[in-house]
């Protein structure tokens, strides 16, 4: 399943864990991503939505 918001595309940012001894390893930071029924053209779909596209209603709720 992709970690990808179907609005605006918003994926997964990826960085370093630093330890205190400045030891690096990898590690991605997720959207937080809601599953939505939206109405699209008269027909209700289940999309995958990240809060920030929810909160500014970039998307119509069925």
């Amino acid at each position: 399943m992709a970690k990808r918001c179907d609005v605006c595309a918003k994926g997964p940012m990826a960085g370093n864990n630093v330890s205190h001894a400045m030891n690096k390893t990898k590690r991605r930071w997720l959207p937080n991503l809601q599953p939505v029924r939206v109405d699209e053209r008269g027909t209700h779909k289940t999309l995958k939505v990240c809060t920030q596209c929810l909160r500014s209603r970039r998307v119509k709720r069925a």
